[in-house]
């Protein structure tokens, strides 16, 4: 196809040249003092257009060679701009592929190549991430000093635009925070948390960060917080997130030491976890534990009231909930735990906990034929069957049947 078109240009010139220099009536007389010189015009015209060539050619030669040490100067930086990138990517390849050796040398020397390289002596932002990459690395040979010199830097680097140097800092402050969780420095994790923006520290990765830190310093409430607004974020599945959230509150729930404290613990935590039946049944027996037996039949009232709405698993809590805060229960319980006895008969945590509700109130009959069914009950946790068993092994005592109450205490014994 090439060669048509070729062939097609060359006939137009052809013709063209045919029909312009064909008639070659014109004369052009050139005198030089008493010289006199003819030339025919097509002639003329194409030495003049040689003489133009020539001079343009020759001009153009003249440029070169002038222009050639600035051009070899150009050439030399481009080739230096060149290695620091290579270097920067080498360093990045290293670093990926576990070589941090390697990775830290090359981002090093990334760094010497960019301030030899005019082209990238003022791009702060291939510096910041040669820092980081070097500093990574660093982290990885357990050279914390190195790496903290090299991390502080980073932080100093000041990128052009404001969104340019957020993303630095940003970057370089998760990064130092994530170092510190791996080095066990919770208080350094949290301190380079906390300087990040508002947008930044509400981030998924961020989040998780101050998961891991609050857990490591012992903060169970702002780790509970934390995890929530990760749930919100939708990033564990939502089992995960259920489990994660109900071990935080329990553990949050561990650090109060009086009645006072556990009340306005409870009073911080979210809505959605004091409408969890789990949640509350732990904050109820802690409650108890503490002495306050009418707070915790406070929190577990309404939950007691709607048991058959609860799966059988948030059932069995309140129902050992109940159990451990039965101490002064009052009068007013008698018609849920009798509706509960008839509605849940068949199932043993329940039983046992309004069996122990009633030998609380002293209704001796009653109580004796719900604990006998459950401490008889295989599928009970063997707490609490021990528990049924000694209660009814008392109940035997104050009736002076010791025979018995020794038998019960024997089954109690067997569980141990």
């Amino acid at each position: 196809m090439k060669g048509v078109i070729w062939l097609l240009l060359m006939a137009v010139v052809a013709v063209v040249a045919a029909s312009t220099l064909g008639p070659n009536d014109g004369l052009v007389s050139i005198f030089w003092g008493g010289w006199r010189t003819d030339l025919s015009l097509n002639l003329a015209v194409l030495l003049l257009l040689g003489a133009g060539t020539v001079l343009l050619l020759a001009v153009q030669a003249l440029n070169s060679l002038v222009s050639l040490p600035r051009r070899a100067g150009q050439w030399r930086a481009l080739r230096r701009e060149r290695a620091a990138e290579a270097a920067l990517r080498e360093a990045q390849a290293e670093y990926f592929a576990g070589r941090y050796g390697r990775a830290q040398k090359a981002a090093q020397r990334a760094l010497v190549l960019q301030d030899d390289a005019e082209a990238l002596s003022g791009d702060t932002r291939f510096r910041l991430l040669a820092r980081l990459l070097a500093a990574g690395s660093l982290h990885r040979l357990q050279d914390r000093r190195r790496r903290d010199v090299m991390i502080e830097r980073a932080l100093s680097e000041r990128p052009g635009t404001a969104a340019a140097a957020a993303a630095g800092d940003d970057a370089a402050r998760l990064l130092a925070a994530e170092w510190a969780l791996e080095d066990r420095d919770a208080a350094r994790a949290l301190e380079m948390l906390d300087a990040l923006p508002p947008g930044a520290a509400r981030r998924t990765q961020a989040l998780r960060l101050r998961l891991q830190a609050a857990r490591l310093a012992r903060q169970p409430v702002e780790a509970l917080r934390t995890a929530r607004l990760l749930a919100n974020h939708q990033a564990f599945s939502p089992l995960v997130a259920q489990t994660l959230l109900r071990s935080l509150a329990a553990d949050a729930l561990e650090t109060a030491h009086d009645l006072q404290q556990l009340r306005r613990l409870w009073n911080q935590f979210d809505a959605h976890d004091r409408r969890d039946a789990q949640v509350v049944a732990r904050a109820a027996q802690r409650a108890a534990a503490l002495g306050g037996a009418d707070d915790a039949r406070q929190w577990l009232r309404p939950f007691w009231d709607r048991l058959a709405e609860l799966p059988r698993e948030d059932r069995d809590a309140v129902a050992w909930a109940l159990a451990d805060a039965r101490e002064g229960i009052g009068s007013d319980w008698l018609p849920r735990l009798e509706s509960a006895a008839q509605a849940f008969g068949h199932e043993s945590a329940v039983v046992a906990a309004v069996g122990l509700a009633l030998a609380e109130r002293q209704l001796w009959g009653k109580a004796r034929a719900l604990l006998e069914q459950a401490a008889a009950s295989p599928g009970l946790a063997a707490p609490m069957r021990r528990r049924a068993w000694r209660v009814l092994s008392t109940m035997a005592r104050g009736e002076g049947d010791e025979a018995r109450a020794q038998g019960y205490e024997r089954a109690a014994a067997a569980l141990d």
